[in-house]
């Protein structure tokens, strides 16, 4: 698909956004995306959570909501594979249109609304990928959701929990898409709190331990940002995604679809997602790996969210502009970087931007 995708382009851009994305993944199902023959300089491979990521470059929740080609993405290149948010009961999300480009700004504005095909669907197509004879190499993530009409918010999510834990190499609990009302209500300080020590019983119950990170938002108030990072530190869940789209629209947008309601992604949310994420860092000390998503285009914008405290980074808009040959551009240009600054690991590089923490940090006990 990246040698193919010059072509397809102006086709993909001529359609409306969710039509040209069902296309993609239609492709990808297909086998048209290929497979990459390049291996990972070695500088860029890691070991966190006790599993191997060949890069630090994910791509994002979102793209592949209900599972449909995880190795096909893995194959393409990409170190780790996020998929969902999923939702225990399959839901249509909110009325179309619903997607919108900001060509001029390098972003999208969605309202999508946990479109989702549900747990049953998900959970299915996991079970597949993991049977004998089936394709298991590579990490694949699972972000869990609630429905949008449940009256018990903290069941949806520990449903997910148990019905994916064993099938999925790590657990993102997304409380912080701006698009499900009352979401983001669960990311004050009790709530959370609550939310997930019931999720990290859930697992227990399972007999499976993947990591289990919490996905926030990027427009929280500088309380709300050390009560979560407290909370985190205190049920001693596995690590924070930071951030989700942002309901701020940041001056200077060009797009005619600005002003469209939703969660903006995309170059504009790269300074604020990348300075939040640099906070987040500082108040959990270094001892909780990160995942760094929010407008990341090309390696120097990898290479900021790691200095800033990634161990991980994920992306998504910038693959609607510039297509999937991205990827290696960025994995090329990240090996680049680290050589050039003297690092032997990206691991090395993680909070670099922050001496201070330095030998205080215990980062790499947690994310070993």
């Amino acid at each position: 698909m990246a040698d193919f995708y010059p072509l397809f382009r102006p086709i993909l851009r001529a359609l409306p956004p969710e039509t040209a994305h069902r296309l993609t993944l239609a492709a990808l199902a297909a086998g048209l995306g290929g497979r990459t023959a390049a291996l990972d300089p070695p500088i860029l491979a890691q070991r966190l959570w006790d599993r191997d990521f060949p890069n630090p470059i994910g791509i994002a929740a979102g793209f592949d909501k209900d599972g449909l080609v995880p190795d096909a993405l893995l194959g393409l290149g990409f170190g780790f594979v996020e998929i969902g948010t999923v939702t225990p009961q399959p839901q249509p999300g909110n009325p179309r249109p619903r997607v919108f480009r900001l060509d001029p700004d390098g972003a999208l504005i969605n309202r999508l609304g946990f479109n989702s095909g549900g747990l049953d669907r998900l959970v299915a197509r996991l079970q597949a990928r993991s049977d004998p004879g089936g394709r298991k190499a590579g990490i694949v993530g699972v972000n869990i959701g609630r429905n949008r009409d449940s009256a018990d918010a903290v069941a949806d999510y520990a449903e997910g929990v148990r019905r994916t834990a064993a099938l999925a190499d790590y657990l993102v609990v997304n409380v912080s898409s701006p698009n499900t009302p009352g979401l983001r209500n669960l990311q004050a300080r009790a709530v959370l709190e609550d939310l997930l020590r019931q999720l990290l019983a859930a697992r227990a119950e399972t007999g499976a331990s993947p990591p289990l990170l919490v996905k926030i938002a990027p427009d929280l108030a500088p309380a709300e940002r050390a009560d979560i990072a407290a909370v985190a530190l205190a049920t001693g869940i596995d690590g924070i995604v930071v951030a989700n789209t942002t309901v701020a629209r940041p001056p200077g947008l060009r797009g005619p679809h600005a002003g469209e309601a939703g969660g903006l992604s995309g170059r504009p949310l790269f300074e604020p997602s990348t300075a939040l994420l640099g906070e987040i860092y500082r108040l959990t000390q270094g001892r909780l790996p990160l995942v760094g998503v929010g407008g990341v285009a090309g390696a120097a914008d990898a290479y900021a969210k790691i200095r800033a405290g990634a161990s991980l980074v994920q992306l998504y808009t910038a693959l609607v502009f510039a297509g999937p040959a991205l990827l290696g551009q960025i994995k090329a240009g990240l090996a680049e970087l680290l050589r050039r600054d003297g690092f032997t690991s990206v691991a090395d590089a993680v909070g670099a931007d922050h001496a201070k923490l330095g030998a205080a940090s215990d980062h790499g006990d947690r994310a070993l």
